[in-house]
């Protein structure tokens, strides 16, 4: 997997906290999921695409596929800076992420999400992503 320069990009700045650690105390894999989660979330809204937008719109975007890259553990009270980056959005939204120490700059962790368009009326699968989308993106 490779970060593919996009236009669409954001980051957030966390810090790990005591109870998101294993007992060898290191951050528990599991909680990198949630990490991409926020970072998510703060790209969607900076072209008003949220949650709650996608349901408005009549479509969920429910995560068909997900994988992650650890390469250096977190701990306790480290800063990150997690980015998300939009790399693909015609069939399907998929987004890359990176995970680096906030004051280093050093890369931990990458992996993408890959979601589907879901109409919410007759719960099917989109093939195509629906226009709504490409507008939010200034395509249209």
């Amino acid at each position: 997997m490779r970060n593919r320069p996009s236009r669409w990009r954001e980051s957030v700045e966390l810090r790990i906290p005591f109870h998101d650690l294993d007992p060898l105390e290191i951050c528990w894999h599991g909680h990198y999921v949630r990490y991409f989660e926020i970072a998510r979330a703060a790209l969607l809204r900076t072209f008003d695409y949220d949650y709650p937008d996608m349901r408005a719109s009549g479509h969920a975007w429910p995560v068909i596929e997900l994988y992650i890259r650890y390469a250096r553990p977190l701990r306790y009270h480290q800063r990150i800076r997690v980015e998300a980056s939009l790399v693909e959005w015609e069939n399907r939204l998929r987004i890359n992420y990176t995970i680096h120490d906030a004051e280093s700059g050093q890369r931990l962790t990458r992996g993408y999400t890959i979601q589907v368009a879901v109409d919410m009326r007759t719960q099917e699968m989109c093939l195509l992503s629906p226009p709504v989308l490409a507008e939010k993106l200034g395509l249209k």
